[in-house]
């Protein structure tokens, strides 16, 4: 779930503001892994985790499982492997825009043949992240990366954006290409294996605008009627994903500092090393130990380089797709209240007696089935993503702590080694002195 310049650069001990920020917020009280490796910090408060009270986390046990719904169709041997890569830009008189190259190698029968390759814009990956939720409204899509990125104002067409985003569009598809059901989806294998005339001829076989148009005004409505008879579990479900969102989002704000500042420092080093080589030059009686500080330094230097790469790499990334998430949960959470609150319709004009019972009452039995239908697919897919969140976080943090360690065990060791030298030339120069002074 990511660097002071006090002290001797480089050294173990010269901790800024941004690790004991990192430090506070993920605190043996804030982040505790029990036996069940769950991460009390994401539960809302402490009675969400006693016996009494619902814990959304509590999903991710198979002896917990609500009405014991899962998928039964969960692929045991992973079957489609999908490479987003080879980036390219395309300049057109009206726009400027990026393609991916989507390579995708499956010995599913349904696919005709083993391999494909396509190219895709991001607008592509919209209309794919679109589909799946028309398809699978209870189900948690994975996020995609946001379009724009306003904080800091990077270029859009900045290599490191294009990397970062490629990276983030192949966490995209494979997490589709792992999910139970979603794989299976017909507009996702299109997605994959289109050319892409076919995938806008596909396109345009989709909903009209004023079809679009009537779905949102639904919604609309849905949600200004609000929900008369939601299920007390959805409502915890959604003051735990409200929760989750909070804390998810701390974390991501204080990574984003720490990078800032380890990047800050480490610039910094860059700077402070050379100054020490320069120094060594006028002072004949210091020069091997001005110089030995200089290498210390440059070691340092290398090996807070290497643990800003990890910073920017391993953990950012994984907390800021868990703060996309956040707002997943909470968008899947309103359509299933969508459903719920077309459904309080349908009973309160059937009791209202305004219209053909009858017809009304055949309406109320499809939508109680799609109420239930919906229900059943988020509990289960809740239980996925919990189950999937609480590893990723506990390996992203765990791993974290080992470059940590790592870093202030291979600084202590740089330093050590020069104190040692230093101090082995002061005992040979003081056996020399005393055996001078015997002769």
């Amino acid at each position: 779930m990511e660097s002071g310049s006090a002290g001797v650069s480089g050294s173990p001990g010269a901790m800024g503001p941004g690790h004991s920020a990192l430090l506070s917020a993920l605190s043996p009280e804030a982040l505790r892994f029990d036996e069940d490796d769950d991460l009390e910090v994401f539960s809302k408060d402490a009675t969400l985790n006693d016996g009494s009270s619902f814990s959304p986390l509590m999903l991710a046990s198979p002896s917990s499982m609500i009405n014991q719904i899962k998928f039964e169709d969960e692929p045991d041997i992973k079957d489609l492997f999908i490479t987003v890569d080879e980036p390219e830009c395309h300049v057109t008189a009206i726009e400027t825009f990026i393609t991916y190259r989507i390579a995708t190698k499956t010995t599913r029968s349904e696919f005709d043949s083993s391999e494909f390759e396509v190219r895709r814009r991001y607008q592509d990956f919209i209309w794919l992240k679109s589909k799946l939720e028309d398809a699978h409204p209870t189900l948690i899509i994975p996020p995609l990366p946001e379009k724009f990125i306003v904080k800091g104002m990077v270029e859009r067409f900045n290599d490191d954006f294009i990397e970062t985003r490629r990276k983030a569009l192949h966490k995209f598809l494979n997490r589709i290409a792992d999910h139970p059901t979603l794989t299976f989806n017909d507009d996702f294998k299109i997605f994959l294996t289109a050319q892409a005339w076919e995938l806008t001829s596909h396109k345009k076989q989709g909903p009209g605008l004023f079809s679009r148009m009537g779905q949102t005004l639904k919604a609309v409505a849905s949600s200004v009627r609000g929900v008369k008879n939601r299920p007390e579990e959805f409502t915890e479900l959604g003051e735990y994903a409200e929760a989750f969102s909070q804390k998810i989002n701390v974390l991501d704000k204080v990574s984003q500092r720490i990078s800032k500042e380890e990047k800050d420092y480490y610039e910094e080093m860059k700077e402070y090393g050379p100054i020490y080589t320069l120094w060594s030059a006028s002072e004949e009686e210091l020069v091997d130990p001005l110089r030995g500080v200089a290498n210390c330094i440059d070691k340092c230097c290398k090996i807070t380089e290497a643990l800003n790469t990890k910073l920017s790499c391993d953990l950012i990334p994984i907390i800021h797709e868990y703060v996309l998430y956040s707002e997943t949960l909470s968008g899947v959470l309103k359509r299933r209240d969508q459903i719920q609150a077309e459904l309080d319709a349908k009973v309160d004009a059937l009791v209202s007696k305004n219209a053909d019972r009858e017809m009304l009452k055949e309406e109320v039995g499809k939508l109680e089935d799609k109420v239930e239908c919906a229900n059943n697919a988020l509990k289960a897919d809740w239980e996925r993503w919990a189950k999937n969140m609480r590893s990723d976080l506990k390996d992203t943090f765990v791993n974290m702590a080992d470059c940590q360690i790592n870093y202030y065990e291979e600084c202590l060791a740089t330093w050590e080694s020069l104190l040692s030298s230093q101090t082995c030339d002061v005992n040979i120069d003081a056996s020399q002195e005393d055996s001078s002074e015997h002769h």
